[in-house]
């Protein structure tokens, strides 16, 4: 499937291409929406969440840096 002509990069890619068919076909969804799903739904979702999280605490540790001077 893959021809990056990186041979590392071409196995990883095609093992995950086959991981999602195989995945998409146990739940009853095409690849196109399993797709979707991780890359255009969940994986923001999760960078966005993991972003607000580390403002959260960065100004949660900077509060108590000050309050402990």
């Amino acid at each position: 499937m893959a021809n990056s002509g990186i041979v590392w990069i071409d196995l990883t890619f095609d093992w995950c291409v086959n991981a999602l068919y195989q995945v998409a076909s146990l739940i009853g969804v095409t690849y196109e929406e399993i797709n979707v799903w991780l890359f255009v739904i969940i994986g923001p979702l999760i960078s966005i969440t993991s972003l607000g999280l580390n403002v959260f605490l960065l100004s949660k540790f900077k509060s108590q840096q000050l309050h402990s001077n």
